[in-house]
């Protein structure tokens, strides 16, 4: 992405600061990217550090080429009509980092006939290994892809869908995916616990395990499936394992699972989006 792009980050939460954080480190300039937030104590450590930092989103939005919408879902909709007058003037492309909240609406409450990208992204994008999935309006430059993609991709890897009913699907795999590993990390140093291992032990051991295999399986060019198939002798420890698992119905169990996020990504939508 060429470095004259100004970037405006509307709201500095977590995910949005995970994200210029992400682009300072590769050498994106401070001067660069705008940030806005109501607290000018926590404004005062971007500005020292260079960035442009403002509570005034209207500045932001006029001096910026890529407005990343990071503010809250329940409140985006009051936040783009109070500035829908800046952003018909400017036209920036509007990045949305908003659970829940379609580009239709999106588009509808900033005034019509606005680029807009929405992105979902993950909480592992703090500590840069994030999984982003992408859907751009038809409004979208090839270019603006581009410059969108450079964005995400200095927190994670960056993903294309066409259809945005699948950003839904998305939210269910990698948007709530990181608390499934979690609760299994939980679950797994709580079992080792049980079977004698001191709680320390037990949790170094599960998050060692967990860093290790999700290693493997980014590196290697086998598949999950084979990799698991690589470390399950016949007749062995692990295979007892395995087939305690499947015979648990652990396939119909995420399924259910994933489907349950989905849906609720999806009647969330139905709730927000509401004229």
């Amino acid at each position: 992405m060429t470095q004259t792009a100004k970037i405006a980050f509307i709201g500095a939460g977590n995910m949005a600061s995970a994200i210029f954080e992400g682009l300072l480190a590769n050498g994106y300039p401070a001067d660069q990217i705008w940030v806005t937030d109501p607290s000018d104590e926590k404004l005062a450590p971007y500005a020292e550090r260079g960035l442009n930092a403002t509570r005034n989103n209207d500045e932001a939005l006029a001096a910026c080429d890529i407005a990343v919408l990071a503010v809250k879902p329940q409140v985006m909709k009051s936040v783009a009509e109070a500035h829908r007058d800046t952003v018909q003037q400017h036209k920036p492309l509007l990045v949305s980092v908003a659970a829940g909240i379609d580009a239709e609406s999106l588009s509808r409450w900033f005034g019509g006939d606005v680029a807009i990208v929405r992105c979902m992204p993950n909480t592992p994008a703090l500590v840069q290994t994030g999984a982003s999935g992408l859907y751009a309006n038809a409004l979208v430059s090839e270019q603006q892809r581009e410059q969108t993609e450079a964005i995400l991709a200095a927190v994670g890897i960056t993903l294309w869908v066409e259809n945005e009913a699948e950003i839904d699907a998305v939210t269910a795999v990698s948007g709530s995916g990181p608390a499934y590993y979690f609760l299994f990390m939980e679950a797994m140093a709580k079992a080792g616990e049980q079977l004698g291992l001191d709680p320390e032990t037990a949790k170094q051991l599960t998050l060692q395990t967990a860093l290790g295999a999700a290693r493997m399986a980014t590196e290697s060019p086998l598949s999950p499936a084979e990799l698991r198939r690589n470390v399950t002798s016949p007749n062995g420890t692990t295979e007892q394992a395995i087939l305690s698992f499947q015979q648990q119905g652990i396939d119909a169990m995420v399924l259910q699972a994933m489907t349950a996020c989905r849906d609720r990504a999806e009647s969330l939508s139905d709730e927000l989006c509401k004229d």
